[in-house]
């Protein structure tokens, strides 16, 4: 029995994170399509303004959405599993209620900073007006972002994931047309018209789920001071972590050029939207139930390492197939202008084996309701991100940044282990530990051989070091889950009704 409890929870990790993981392909392929035509149309110059634009708004928006987005899931969450609908349907007014207050703050005060803005994130020109203009996607942002915490909080699985996929579509649609006609004065257009279709979307998929309602008592207004109180430190977690993507991007821009901040952008964003196919499961599945088994220490370590395991399992050959075809796929993605980049991709990937071991340990303080803990390890990093990449761009350029992530990442592994050791009485275990020694290693030789002249060794070898490492990770996940028994039943079920 115990076994095959065993077996379902590893194969409900892996099933959510192929639901998930196949929806990101389909957007990465979708987006792939995208991100070509808009790096062919506007160059790396044209793509550092958007970066620059998106960073700032994003900074506002993480400073003024009280954290709405992260606390009212695990608020929607709890209400969900007990099954109260009169509660539901309180705590789902309420998260309305305080959206609306935020988007409408936000707005405000986008239009009154966005002088300083303009100076802060651009060295050159005034982009006052630019800014005034974006003000409503801050608005957009934290409307989608309450929405979207409803969906989560209810586990609407398939709506998250068709949203997704239509928000992608809809963005190269609408966008790509824009970028070709009008160049960069499309831009801050496109911006607005993707956060609008994003919001109808998810207002669509969510007022199906809850009808529009909106709290109107003072007691329930009152009664999302809880919610918001939490929140806040989300809020300044948001700060942080945007305020350190705006603090390099605007030291790239200031103290070098915009180029510099398109490639360094191209490069992280690239990276980070590749590994995304494993890690997007985390926010929709491995959260909601995590939260549900916040006061078992036992049970709350079994379902962090769980997820560590089956996430480094599938990421692992994922990381190395990558490493050594980005020669070939930043060139096809982007453009031979974004070349210059490939340096800072091939180390950074590195840093992507830390983040899959530390990504589902720092969900932990927000399953906790813990937002010092989450507000505090978030300072840590990013204080350590801004500092490292600084200080390495300008020793090495941007093949240093991605030495800096990939340092800061592995800090930033062992401050969590440590920290959240002493604070929840996490423990790694054993198989993690040994799944990573065994992945690792192919990593590592796959990056040494980006260091190879001889094209036949880097091609054979890196194929190799991608089958190995493939081979590894199927073998455990099939005596894991029992995948290959239950494709095999599946099999004969059809064989027999044909």
């Amino acid at each position: 029995m115990k076994k095959t409890g065993k077996n379902k929870g590893y194969s409900h990790i892996l099933k959510y994170t192929g639901l998930f993981g196949g929806v990101q392909g389909l957007n990465i392929l979708v987006g792939i399509i995208r991100n070509k035509l808009v790096a062919t149309i506007l160059g790396p110059e044209g793509t550092g303004l958007i970066s620059l634009f998106n960073s700032t708004i994003n900074l506002v928006s993480n400073s003024t959405n009280l954290g709405i987005p992260v606390s009212a899931v695990r608020n929607i969450s709890e209400a969900c599993d007990v099954g109260n609908q009169e509660e539901m349907e309180r705590i789902v007014g309420m998260v309305r209620s305080w959206s609306l207050v935020t988007a409408l703050v936000g707005m405000a005060l986008c239009v009154v900073l966005s002088p300083w803005l303009s100076a802060w994130t651009f060295g050159w020109g005034n982009h006052t007006l630019h800014f005034v203009l974006l003000a409503p996607i801050v608005g957009l942002m934290a409307i989608t972002g309450g929405e979207t915490a409803i969906l989560k909080g209810m586990r609407r699985l398939r709506a998250l994931a068709l949203i997704s996929v239509y928000n992608v579509i809809a963005a190269l649609i609408t966008s790509v047309p824009l970028y070709f006609i009008y160049g960069q004065a499309a831009i801050v257009p496109s911006l607005i018209i993707m956060a609008l279709t994003q919001m109808l979307l998810t207002v669509a998929y969510s007022y199906k789920v809850f009808p529009p309602r909106f709290a109107v008592k003072r007691s329930d207004i009152r009664g999302g001071v809880t919610m918001v109180r939490l929140g806040i430190a989300f809020v300044f977690a948001g700060i942080l972590g945007s305020g350190a993507d705006f603090l390099i991007k605007s030291y790239l821009s200031h103290g070098t050029s915009q180029e510099a901040v398109g490639l360094y952008s191209a490069a992280y964003s690239m990276v980070m939207t590749y590994v995304s196919l494993v890690f997007s499961t985390l926010e929709t599945d491995f959260f909601p139930r995590l939260s549900a088994a916040n006061n078992l220490a036992t049970t709350s370590s079994t379902i962090i390492n769980r997820q560590i395991e089956v996430s480094l399992l599938l990421v692992a050959p994922l990381l190395v197939f990558f490493t050594i075809a980005l020669p070939v796929l930043l060139p096809l993605l982007y453009s031979g202008k974004f070349t210059p980049a490939i340096g800072m991709m091939h180390i950074m990937v590195l840093a992507m084996y830390f983040r899959a071991i530390k990504l589902p340990m720092a969900y932990l303080p927000l399953a906790k309701g813990d937002s010092f803990s989450y507000l505090l390890l978030e300072a840590i990093y990013d204080v350590l991100l801004v500092g490292a990449v600084v200080f390495a761009y300008g020793q090495w350029g941007l093949t240093g940044c991605g030495a800096a992530i990939t340092v800061v990442g592995a800090i930033d592994l062992l401050v969590i282990l440590v920290y959240t050791r002493f604070r929840y009485g996490y423990h790694i275990s054993v198989t993690v530990v040994y799944y990573a020694l065994l992945q690792l290693p192919f990593g590592i030789l796959a990056y040494a051989l980006t260091r190879v002249d001889n094209p036949w060794l880097y091609w054979v070898g890196g194929l190799a070091m991608g089958c190995a490492s493939l081979a590894v990770s199927l073998s455990i996940l099939r005596r894991k889950t029992g995948l290959w028994e239950a494709l095999k039943r599946k099999l004969k079920r059809r064989k027999k009704n044909d």
